[in-house]
């Protein structure tokens, strides 16, 4: 078993169990699946945020518009209308105007805010300091989490035009949004390793990173034309601040060297160069001041 740490742009992304006889083109293919499944997880997840603090979003025509230039062309929100959530809403209103300012009762806040928590935690980057691997089984159960919880908030379903349930149906439009910068194709990723990019075309696993097949690596993740990413650095994180502060220490224990000026110690006897010559010649303790 191999396990790849898969990283993006330096970031730690997931770990991913596989082996040396699975195909480059089979790896990169899923590694990418999964990492764009952990992006649509968090967009889920950040619209759910929304969804629970100001109810559904408005259709495309009122979207955008003041509520006088929506009374000015007679425009009405008929899904908003249709989709309550249950138990109630409270009014609040948005106040970035992207959503009608239902907000559902504070039970069913809880439903929506802890299926959002549990997602996150069941892809969060942290699985990677816990040694636990993902893979895109555990990613739709994310999504069917989420799913479940905007049901039993909205048992008639969200409106067509939610970008939450448009997520669910996978028929999202990120065109034009700073999230279509960050999906990248599974067919044309690339993987790379000790800074080499890992051709896809006919190659083994097994081809770049050994024969060992118990073994973990670190493989990062790119779009196709974007170049070689940055090589690890020497030291981790808490190395260089574990070094840093034992370089502020000495640099501290040289400065209070350099201010201790004290040359006291000259006087003492020890330190005076002819004390063992006046001892042989029966020099010590002798008073030079004149008798009575």
């Amino acid at each position: 078993m191999v396990i790849l740490r898969v990283k993006h742009n330096d970031q730690d992304q997931f770990l991913f169990e596989t082996n040396l006889q699975a195909s480059v083109e089979e790896v990169a293919t899923k590694v990418t699946s999964i990492y764009n499944g952990r992006l649509k997880v968090h967009r889920i997840c950040s619209e759910m945020e929304e969804l629970a603090k100001y109810g559904t979003l408005y259709p495309p025509e009122i979207l955008g518009l003041t509520p006088e230039q929506v009374d000015d062309m007679k425009l009405t929100d008929s899904w908003g209308e249709k989709c309550i959530p249950s138990g109630g809403f409270t009014v609040v209103k948005d106040p970035i105007g992207r959503r009608n300012g239902k907000q559902p009762r504070k039970e069913m806040q809880d439903v929506l805010n802890k299926a959002v928590k549990e997602a996150k935690d069941m892809i969060s980057k942290n699985l990677v300091l816990q040694h636990k691997s993902l893979d895109m089984k555990v990613v739709r159960e994310a999504i069917n989490l989420l799913k479940g919880a905007t049901l039993i908030v909205y048992p008639m379903k969200l409106p067509p035009h939610d970008v939450i349930r448009m997520e669910f149906e996978n028929i999202e439009d990120l065109s034009g949004t700073q999230a279509s910068l960050e999906v990248i194709d599974p067919a044309t990723a690339q993987l790379w390793f000790c800074g080499k990019e890992m051709y896809r075309e006919g190659k083994l696993l097994g081809d770049y990173v050994g024969k060992i097949e118990n073994c973990k690596v670190i493989v990062k993740l790119t779009k196709r034309g974007q170049g070689p990413p940055a090589r690890e650095p020497i030291m981790n994180e808490q190395q260089r601040k574990e070094f840093m502060m034992q370089a502020y220490k000495r640099q501290e224990e040289l400065k209070k060297l350099e201010m201790d000026e004290d040359d006291s110690y000259f006087n003492s006897q020890w330190a005076d160069s002819s004390n063992l010559k006046r001892t042989f010649h029966g020099l010590q303790n002798i008073s030079w001041r004149p008798g009575k």
